[in-house]
């Protein structure tokens, strides 16, 4: 029966004594005490090239086999919690009789053995460490001694190494070896495991990232413990000793929102991924990840220090003194600045970073999943690809003229350029690459809103959009993803594509149960209409509202694309694309309001998409784009849209795109009737 009486260190380590007689028996401790158990596991989110990404589950815990590891791994821990574990039966008695002669002379110190310790890690609510009485000691050790006849002293180990806590949410040496160090725990130096024995005593003490100096000297302290029982010479010990302490930065996972996303979709498909143990393997790349959320992450925190910001700072680091931010620059909108971006390759539809906010720890909302925002002029290449579809060529002549269109509900619709100007009769690539909005709008009504509707959701586009002239100019919410997938319809000639970010899953065992099927691609749109679109946003970028990506993005890499600007800069965007990549970037407050005066996605959002392109890409060129067959060349005056004649200034000389059959001077079909009314040659 336990005794409610405390006794002096001295008599009651004498007392724990008595159990070593074996006045105890296994009963006394319970049936499961002394059991090893497979504990939480996480489950880890692994990019393309398998390094950590994000992970989720209960416990940040990756057990793995001991075997696995150099030897040295386990010998620092063994050298400084237990050096006679593999002479003791679970319960060191030379331990405790030292502990004992110790606390006579006033030195209480514990005796616990790997395999106590064990014990009270594993089973918590049979064997409390946080107990301090006689009695807690007598059923550990008994249970500890009950494990040993069970389990071989490698199991034991084992079970040690995987159960240790190594702060901030971590627990087993493998996910220790990840956090601090960055690699897993078989790839530890001998330095860098004894580091890690530093820990156990007090994680948050000898927290090598944060505590380097005094992790070192307890790492040292191991290190010679470890030589002086044989474990390690006294030269290989004292090389250890010479090494800094060199953590990585410890902190949040690269991709949190992928890790989300991915955690939805593999619950969705049955697999309890919060469990724990399983891999997830993804599309990400990690390098893409991180260049994507450094560009949009620095873009925004540039953008708050502009003139007629609305917004409050919310760099990280800065600090916000709304009575001085009040008296030189009234802060309209008490709100940070927010952002996304979404990278996927064309072909595959294969995610390669998906950034949902400018930083997970203040917000984990995603804007780029979760987020419905109007895509402003960025949705005008769908209505080109229905004009160029139902007759009409890039060298059309158009009219950027003042319209007042009579709506259902009695109201005039008067769209407006954001230069407040008007060009006339101009060509349609002169309008697509300076983003004139009546010219979008008359096409829309032309070839009917629902086709231009129709071929947006054959892209991919699932967002409902509303048959009005004003959503030729992106006035209905679209999702960032979908939006950006549906982009890679004018990149990869014409096929609407699904996002994809999981390859597969494997069990805590390495055997696949999960490989997602998708719908084989299917054409959205004519490839030599999709060719010819995406050359007349290359025109977007190299001489329209995008020059400012141009300006980053090294010429060796082919890029074309389209901004968008909502209503009163509420929201900008750009989206783009090379041979290889379609990058999105979106821009705005949570609740939309004006960004800044004069704010639009060629100045806010292209230079972010062309930091993303230019890290990507480094040194590398990309490929180049071929029209497709059916397609035919021909020299045009960028003037009036007809074929260049000698007289034709150079200046104005470019290489114009048309479907065969529909170039100056061939026969005329019946499609070309539709340039017969109000917009034509």
């Amino acid at each position: 029966m336990h005794c409610p009486l405390r006794l002096r260190p001295g008599v009651a380590l004498a007392v724990l004594l008595v159990g070593h007689i074996g006045i105890l028996s296994a009963q006394t401790v319970g049936n499961d005490a002394w059991r090893i158990i497979t504990p939480p596991q996480a489950t880890l989110v692994l990019g393309r090239d398998g390094s950590l990404i994000g992970q989720m589950g209960r416990e940040r815990r990756l057990s793995v086999p001991v075997r696995t590891l150099p030897k040295y791994v386990g010998q620092a821990f063994i050298a400084v919690e237990d050096k006679r574990f593999y002479q003791h039966d679970g319960v060191d008695l030379v331990g405790v009789a030292g502990a004992l002669k110790d606390a006579v002379k006033g030195n209480v110190r514990g005796a616990s053995t790997i395999t106590q310790l064990l014990v009270g890690n594993m089973h918590p609510d049979l064997i409390d460490r946080r107990d301090r009485s006689i009695g807690r000691k007598l059923r550990e050790q008994q249970a500890a001694r009950e494990m040993e006849k069970h389990y071989t002293k490698e199991q034991i180990l084992e079970a040690f190494l995987n159960q240790i806590s190594f702060g901030r949410g971590a627990y087993g040496i493998e996910m220790g070896a990840r956090q601090y160090f960055g690699k897993g725990a078989a790839e530890l130096t001998l330095s860098e495991a004894a580091s890690l024995a530093s820990m156990p005593k007090s994680p948050m003490q000898y927290d090598p990232a944060r505590f380097p100096d005094r992790n070192r000297e307890r790492r040292n302290t191991v290190l010679a413990l470890m030589a002086g029982q044989g474990y390690i010479t006294a030269t290989q010990a004292a090389a250890a000793q010479r090494d800094a302490v060199h953590t990585v930065a410890v902190g949040a996972m690269p991709a949190p929102w992928v890790t989300d996303v991915v955690r939805v979709q593999a619950t969705r498909a049955g697999i309890d991924v919060m469990q724990g143990g399983f891999r997830i393997h993804t599309t990400i790349e990690p390098s893409t990840q991180q260049a994507a959320q450094l560009a949009l992450s620095s873009g925004l925190d540039e953008i708050e220090t502009r003139p007629g910001f609305r917004g409050i700072p919310c760099a990280k680091g800065a600090t916000v003194d709304t009575t001085s931010l009040s008296k030189r620059r009234p802060a309209k909108v008490q709100a940070c600045l927010e952002g996304a971006a979404v990278v996927l390759d064309p072909t595959s539809g294969e995610v390669r970073a998906l950034i949902g906010g400018r930083d997970y720890g203040r917000s984990s909302f995603d804007r780029a999943v979760d987020g419905n925002r109007q895509p402003g002029s960025a949705f005008k290449a769908f209505v080109y690809a229905q004009a160029l579809t139902s007759g009409l060529t890039a060298s059309s002549m158009v009219a950027d003229t003042a319209l007042h269109i009579r709506l259902d509900n009695g109201q005039i619709y008067s769209p407006e350029n954001a230069d407040n100007t008007f060009l006339g009769a101009i060509t349609m690539r002169e309008a697509m690459t300076h983003s004139r909005n009546p010219v979008a709008v008359q096409l829309a009504m032309g070839v009917g809103m629902d086709s231009v509707i129709a071929l947006a959701h054959r892209a991919g586009l699932r967002s409902p959009i509303a048959p009005y002239p004003s959503s030729a100019l992106g006035a209905s919410a679209v999702q960032p993803l979908d939006f950006v997938a549906a982009y890679a319809t004018f990149d990869n000639g014409g096929v609407a594509i699904e996002p994809r970010f999981i390859t597969h899953i494997d069990d805590r065992n390495g055997r696949t149960i999960f490989t997602p099927q998708f719908a084989a691609p299917r054409p959205a749109m004519d490839p030599r209409i999709a060719f010819i679109v995406r050359d007349m946003m290359q025109d977007v970028v190299t001489r329209g509202t995008a020059t400012a990506l141009r300006r980053i993005v090294p010429a060796r890499i082919a890029v074309a694309g389209k901004t968008g600007t909502t209503n009163d800069n509420t929201d900008v965007w750009f989206v783009g694309m090379t041979p290889e990549l379609v990058t999105g970037v979106w821009i705005g407050f949570d609740k939309p309001a004006m960004i800044s005066p004069g704010a639009v996605g060629g100045t806010l959002a292209a230079p972010i998409a062309g930091r993303i392109i230019a890290a990507v890409y480094g040194g590398r060129t990309s490929a180049t784009w071929t029209p497709p067959p059916g397609v035919v060349g021909v020299e045009v005056d960028r003037l009036n849209g007809r074929p260049a004649v000698a007289a034709t200034p150079a200046d104005r000389r470019y290489t114009e795109w048309y479907l065969q059959g529909t170039e100056p001077g061939a026969a005329v079909w019946p499609w070309s009737l539709f340039r017969l009314g109000p917009i034509g040659n």
